[in-house]
């Protein structure tokens, strides 16, 4: 038996944990260098163009790679395609109202913000799913949406439209979660991959046809502009940068789902706040942009809470509610 076609064979509940922690921690940290190569490129090339190579790129490491990994091509059939359409046209939006914030925002105020995704799936579970959440969690809610209110500061000078985009990514996120926690997870890793890849070929290739010669380009708004910008040949370096990313960004997605098929959610779901820090770190060294002291309160806020939500979870031995089908796919 292939030891990544369902979970660890063979492997001890605690070298699974480490493995599955291993894994997440791995894919945090690829997401976030991933995260830093689109807003590096935000300001040259249309976020279409970028994500239809990057998943061109991702589908051929996917089928070169981890199918072979994960067993045979066989795998790739499915009797849900409704299904992997429905989270592909989910994580499309999160992702690109994510991204689309990121030509605006700081990196780590943007993925801050982005973080509140545990708290709106603990919000949509009693909406959608009839669970029931205690005053605990409720709580956490509520602090990290204040943290959000923090970070995004409204009716101050230092207030954005682009920072409410990464809010909506979130939602979006998190109603990729709530759905697939209703319809169930079949299918193994590199299939979720595979067609989420090619839902994103797809719909960036389709978008690229209607706006890619830039008809409607010339916004003022630098998040808009990243969505309407004409499509333009890509340098040598920068073409590299957008293979890598596709590399980087398919194996992020593989990990990310074996982190969460091999150990318990509520173990694994903290340590994919390791991409918070990093975000910092990141636009901090790169850009200079150091959040405020206000910003900060709110990053911490966002971060207590979310990861109060996931532990809290563990405790009430609901881990399995919190699965995470697809991780971020980003």
């Amino acid at each position: 038996m292939n030891p990544f076609s369902n979970g660890l064979s063979g492997a001890t509940p605690a070298s699974a944990s480490v493995a599955g922690i291993l894994f997440a921690v791995g894919a945090a940290t690829i997401f976030s260098i991933n995260d830093v190569a689109i807003k590096w490129l935000s300001d040259g090339y249309p976020l279409h163009q970028i994500t239809f190579i990057r998943s061109l790129v991702g589908m051929l490491v996917i089928l070169a790679v981890f199918v072979p990994l994960e067993g045979s091509y066989s795998a790739l059939r499915t009797r849900r395609p409704g299904f992997h359409l429905l989270r592909g046209a989910i994580l499309v939006t999160a992702n690109m109202a994510f991204y689309a914030g990121l030509a605006t925002l700081p990196l780590g105020e943007a993925t801050a913000i982005y973080f509140v995704s545990p708290l709106f799936i603990t919000a949509l579970s009693v909406l959608l799913l009839g669970d029931r959440v205690g005053p605990r969690r409720w709580a956490a809610v509520a602090a990290g949406m204040i943290g959000v209110v923090i970070v995004i500061q409204p009716g101050s000078a230092a207030f954005q439209v682009a920072a409410l985009l990464p809010l909506i990514g979130a939602f979006f996120y998190a109603l990729l979660q709530i759905t697939s926690r209703k319809i169930g997870v079949t299918e193994s890793a590199s299939t979720m991959a595979f067609y989420l890849n090619l839902f994103f070929i797809l719909f960036s290739g389709a978008v690229g046809l209607a706006f890619g010669d830039g008809r409607y380009a010339g916004s003022d708004d630098a998040s808009l502009e990243f969505l309407l910008r004409a499509w333009v040949w890509p340098t040598p370096g920068d073409f590299l940068l957008l293979s890598l990313m596709g590399v980087i960004g398919s194996t992020g997605a593989y990990c990310a789902s074996q982190a969460y098929r091999i150990a318990q959610p509520g173990l694994i779901a903290p340590f994919e706040y390791v991409g918070m820090p990093l975000a910092v770190f990141w636009s901090v060294a790169i850009w200079g942009d150091w959040p405020d002291a206000i910003s900060w309160i709110g990053i911490a806020l966002i971060a207590a809470a979310g990861i109060f939500v996931f532990w809290r979870e563990a405790r009430l031995g609901r881990q399995h509610r919190l699965r995470p089908p697809a991780a971020r796919g980003r």
